[in-house]
Order: C-alpha cells, then structure tokens, then sequence
C-alpha cells in the first residue's frame, strides 16, 4: 500500500487534532472543577489515587503559574481515566444547586407577594399548603413586618416570615 493511502486511512480510525485538543481542554475543565469542589464531595468520587493528590495539591498552590501547570497536569490525569462518573457528579451537585435556587426564589415570592396583598396572599398561600402553618401566625408575621418597614427598622419580621414560608413548604 502506498505511503499516502496508509495514512489516510490512519487519520479515519482516530479523531482529528482539533477534536482530540477540544477533548483534551473539556477534561482539564473537569479537573479544574474537582479543585473547587468541597472536600466532602471530592472525598465521595471515585477518583484514582495520583488525581486526588494532584488536586489536593492545586489547592494549596498560591502562584499562579504554577497552578496553571498543575492544572495541566490534572488534565493530562483525567485524559487516562473514565470522566463519566465525574460529569454525573458534578451535574447532580449543579441541580441541586438549581433546585435550591428555585425553593428560594419560590418562598422569596410567597413573602413579597403577601408583604404586597397582605391577607388574601396568606389564603392563597394556606390554599395551596393547606395544614403547613398556621394562619394566624402568618399574620401575626405579617403584620410585625408591616410596622417594622413603616417605622424604617430592620426587616426581622420579615425574615421570620420568610423562614416561616420555608419551613412549609
């Protein structure tokens, strides 16, 4: 077989150097992701031994050139094992993330919402979560937070409501 044919039929079996270096920069973000994981979460993935130290390490490095060469070289590391396990743990901590967002951004709209109807968003809310909490606390809450933002003081009233609001829900 001539040399040229040989070779081309070579660049087909494997990836392109564009997409084995679009590969290689994906992996060292996935790495550089485990540096900024807490360490509980860092000590539940199953990560081999030499990865986990080369993390732990890059944690302590303060330099900034020298980071980047660690940073590299996790990458390098992740290019040798299997990075599914770690994508799906990082994607199950971003929703959990996200999912706590949303819960604060829902109770947050409860609270402003009946800081803004007064009584009939306490219904509304009860309507929905029925037996959560009970009404007259809610009003009780309510009105401190009324006279507390009248009166120019701080919103602590306001922040019962809300952890109030949270716990039911």
């Amino acid at each position: 077989m001539p040399p040229q044919r040989y070779h081309a039929r070579m660049e087909e079996d494997r990836p392109s150097k564009t997409a084995r270096k679009r590969m290689s920069e994906e992996l060292q973000a996935l790495g550089e992701a485990l540096i900024e994981l807490p360490q509980k979460e860092l000590d539940a993935l199953p990560l081999p031994e030499n990865l986990r130290d080369a993390v732990l390490l890059a944690r302590r490095i303060t330099q900034h050139g020298g980071l980047y060469r660690q940073k590299q070289y996790i990458g390098k590391l992740m290019r040798k094992i299997d990075p599914q396990p770690i994508r799906a743990a990082l994607e199950a901590r971003r929703e959990r993330e996200r999912a706590a967002a949303r819960r604060f951004h829902r109770v947050e709209r409860w609270r402003n919402r009946m800081l803004a109807e007064g009584e009939p968003a306490i219904d509304a809310f009860l309507a929905e979560h029925a037996g959560s909490v009970e009404r007259a606390l809610l009003v009780q809450l309510l009105e401190r937070a009324r006279r507390e933002a009248a009166a120019g003081r701080p919103p602590a009233a306001a922040r019962e409501l809300f952890r109030t609001l949270d716990a039911a829900l």
